[in-house]
């Protein structure tokens, strides 16, 4: 091999060059002439050790794999398809077998019959030792000095730092914005720095300037710059001039002398920081840390005295003696006020979590697994009763009872945030979970999946619907690892727990699933709406008719998909997983067409519960007697996670309430410091905090605003807290130019609608949708009328827009627009991913 043999030469090369630097260390220490025996027997074994080493680097990574395969192959390796880790691996292992270069031998040839070359080496040596030795003595005597300056001198370099920084601190403080990091990262101004709000320099050192030091876009980190990046440098440049110019002027002219004769040149200023380098940093370190106990307010006072030796040195003086007792107030001063804001916490959140005591209520709590029946007769006993209220997780659930109800003869109305349909003479009512007021009876009540009371988010309006219904009869439907944590929440109350199982058993199929087996009664479950369009634009090519499901298209819309698989109309159905929410349909079989989704913040694994919960949809009593569900890889795990029980649900998770609000308001009027005490206060044990990430982003848009000072404050988190998509930049907008009219008293603006693309038709769906949320909250339930035909207009158009589009779709490139083939792996082309490698690499070699 070619290049195995150039490695070796080269290897040898830099072991004879390693062996020579080597000879010369080990003579120049020595007072006499070692033998060359001696030398060997000293150190053949570092000399075995360093060939190795050379050896196995170079070859490692020198050699390419080709030629690694190559080598391996000829010594009787398998080598096809074999991994690149093993690959070199068994390179490795049979690269140390390799015949090795003798070291000791060529030392002999070198020096056996040449004893003057010897002896030249080693007078060369020691004459170079001995030298470096004296200048390793003069510059432990120049760095002993630096070490040994008198406490008194670096006072008076102190002083300069002192008030050079003091200087920059004024304009930092002069017109400097303040910057808060956002939940993605990035940075946002929220007014302007404030010294008042600084204690010690230390605690403004913290905080950023706005700027950015780094950017790694392959892993989309941004490092910030802050006020201690800042000073740093300035501190450094000051230590090194002033602590320079005076050691430089401290010596003497032997020294000099001595310098000069050595290095055969002047010593220079720079010359001597080098020497001292290590020395001046340790000083700067300690200059720092004395900085960062500074008072803000002291160095802003000294900014405004012209800089003099004395004077400065008797302020600071001053300010040292008095800055202990200043501490010791200040950390009195933050004891009183955490002692008192304990108290407020627990004033305004202690007492509203805890699980109530049991109530004059009878509980039936429905628990099974999907597609067992238990929404169906949960609903079966509020029809009976008097008077009775659906609680849903979505929007569409509601729509599907309110029209059920209604179709079976029991009038029924429907609320939701975005809308309110009122039936003449019902005493019944659809409505969505967060929409749950614990003011009016009935005499039964449905709660519908009970176990998104552990949703960070939303699970608080389950907690609240649970604990705080009003009715003769509660029935809860629920996932079996959530009745623990509902049984626990109901206490003594009065309890009826009725089990489900699946009449229809779910069978997995064996082998991966392709998309040519489609057949009619699949539904095809994969996790982003575009993949639901090119997989349904990939079945429409083939001759298939689909209807299309995915969490963004509006509810009518989605009702109308769902009604021409149910009629026949379309022969498939392909989804996103929210098909496993509360849909009955007659599905003959579910099949996974990807194993992981995004959640939000990274793509993962689905979840035992995620892949139980979409796959309980296969199989349909009377018409599917065996579910089926299939994979198009990982079967194995997969069916593990059918197979597994679920943790049971361990916390429930708690929001603000009305009644916080209130004592709330109690101490303080702004929902800036309500969000600062939300974060300070610890939720009780089995319980964890709603984030409020979308309220409190939101409301940083606002923060200091006409908004902030004109609506009162439970109202203005009300629509901080109104159910829209807070993703969609357009609607943050129209959230925003909405929120100024409502503060000014101005006419609301009208929701841009625009419909020649199927995403500016949802985009479309969701600005009406927004503003109906507006108008429902502030009462004008007239003007709501009109919007809601036009979102219904908007909904029509969504669903001829799919059926349309879908024909017509192809899978293209993210970047340039190339069509791509169904099954292609990845969003971009691979002409686009290699000029992407070619930017990336090309950013990192600079």
């Amino acid at each position: 091999m070619n290049s195995l043999t150039a490695v070796y030469t080269n290897a040898v090369q830099q072991l004879k060059q390693k062996m020579n630097d080597d000879i010369n260390d080990y003579l120049g220490r020595h007072d006499e002439l070692p033998a060359l025996e001696q030398y060997l027997a000293d150190r053949t074994q570092f000399i075995d050790s360093l060939w190795l080493n050379i050896w196995l680097n170079r070859a490692k990574n020198s050699v390419s794999k080709t030629d690694k395969t190559a080598f391996l192959t000829e010594r009787g390796y398998e080598t096809e398809n074999i991994k690149r880790k093993l690959l070199n691996q068994l390179f490795e292992h049979e690269i140390r077998n390799y015949p090795s270069f003798d070291a000791v031998q060529w030392l002999q040839k070198k020096y056996s019959d040449d004893q003057p070359a010897w002896q030249q080496t080693y007078e060369t040596a020691r004459k170079k030792y001995i030298q470096q030795e004296k200048k390793r003595k003069l510059l432990r005597k120049v760095t002993e000095a630096f070490s040994q300056m008198s406490d008194y001198q670096k006072t008076l370099i102190y002083l300069s730092i002192r008030y050079h920084t003091a200087l920059k601190l004024s304009q930092i403080f002069a017109g400097s914005d303040k910057y808060l990091s956002a939940p993605n990262g990035e940075l946002h101004a929220v007014g302007k720095l404030s010294a008042e709000d600084y204690f010690s320099a230390a605690d403004l050192f913290t905080e950023y300037t706005g700027n950015v030091l780094y950017i790694d876009h392959r892993h989309r980190y941004i490092e910030y710059e802050t006020f201690r990046a800042v000073i740093e440098p300035l501190i450094y440049a000051e230590t090194y001039n002033t602590a320079m110019t005076s050691f430089f002027g401290q010596l003497n002219d032997t020294f000099f002398q001595q310098y000069a004769e050595l290095y055969e040149e002047e010593l220079t200023r720079d010359a001597l920081a080098e020497i001292v380098a290590d020395d001046v940093n340790d000083l700067v370190d300690s200059y720092l840390a004395v900085m960062e106990e500074e008072i803000v307010a002291d160095l802003l006072e000294l900014a405004k005295k012209p800089f003099d030796e004395a004077t400065h040195l008797e302020l600071y003086t001053k300010s040292v003696s008095a800055r202990e007792q200043r501490k010791n107030d200040r950390a009195l001063e933050i004891a009183k006020k955490q002692e008192q804001e304990a108290r407020i916490l627990e004033d305004i959140f202690g007492r509203e979590y805890s699980p109530p005591p049991g109530r004059n209520i009878h509980y039936v709590l429905h628990i099974g697994d999907t597609n067992t029946g238990k929404t169906h007769r949960a609903l079966q006993r509020m029809k009976a009763g008097a008077s009775g209220l659906y609680l849903a997780p979505l929007r569409l659930l509601a729509l599907e009872v309110y029209d059920k109800l209604n179709d079976d003869g029991i009038p029924c109305s429907l609320k939701t945030g975005e809308e309110e349909k009122e039936t003449p003479g019902a005493q019944h009512i659809s409505s969505t979970v967060e929409m749950f007021s614990e003011k009016e009876f009935y005499d039964v009540i449905v709660i519908d999946e009970a176990q998104m009371i552990a949703d960070k988010d939303r699970g608080f309006s389950w907690y609240k619907a649970m604990t705080k219904a009003n009715a003769g009869e509660v029935h809860i439907i629920g996932s079996k690892n959530s009745l623990g944590m509902i049984s626990q929440l109901l206490g003594d109350s009065r309890i009826t727990i009725r089990t489900y199982e699946r009449e229809t058993p779910l069978q997995v199929e064996k082998k991966p699933f392709q998309l040519k087996q489609t057949k009619k009664g699949d539904a095809l479950v994969c996790f982003s709406r575009k993949r639901v369009l090119e997989t349904a634009a990939a079945l429409e090519n083939d001759g298939y008719r689909a209807s299309m499901i995915y969490g963004s298209m509006p509810p009518e819309t989605r009702k109308k998909q769902i009604h021409q698989f149910i009629n026949g109309e379309t022969t498939v159905i392909v989804a996103t997983d929210a098909i496993g929410m509360g849909l009955n349909l007659p599905i003959r079989r579910i099949v996974f067409l990807e194993n992981e989704k995004f959640d939000g913040t990274r793509r993962r694994y689905l979840t035992s519960q995620e892949v139980k919960q979409i796959a309980g949809r296969a199989g349909r009593k009377g018409i599917y007697d065996i579910g089926k569900v299939a994979f198009t890889k990982d079967i194995k795990r997969m069916k593990t996670l059918l197979r597994q029980d679920d943790f049971p649900v361990q916390t429930f998770a708690v929001a603000p309430t009305n009644t916080i609000f209130e004592r709330f308001q109690k101490y303080y009027r702004d929902l800036g410091t309500f969000f600062e005490l939300w974060e300070k206060f610890k939720s009780p044990k089995g319980t964890r905090k709603a984030s409020l990430q979308e309220e409190r982003e939101l409301y940083e848009m606002i923060r200091g605003t006409e908004i902030d000072a004109r609506l009162p404050m439970m109202e203005l988190y009300g629509f901080l807290h109104l159910p829209f998509s807070k993703k969609e930049s357009a609607l943050i907008d129209q959230w925003r130019e909405t929120m100024i009219a409502v503060a000014q008293g101005k006419q609301l603006p009208e929701p841009k609608v625009t419909g020649s693309s199927l995403e500016e038709l949802e985009l479309s769906y969701k600005a009406v949708g927004l503003h109906l949320l507006f108008l429902y909250r502030l009462g004008k339930k007239t003007e709501a009328i009109y919007w809601e035909r036009l979102r219904q207009e908007i909904s029509d158009a969504v669903h001829e827009a799919l059926n349309n589009d879908v024909k017509t779709f192809t899978k293209k490139c993210n970047r340039c627009g190339t069509a791509l083939a169904y099954n292609f792996r990845y969003p971009v082309c691979n002409r686009c991913f290699a000029a992407r490698e070619k930017r990336r690499s090309l950013f990192y070699s600079r």
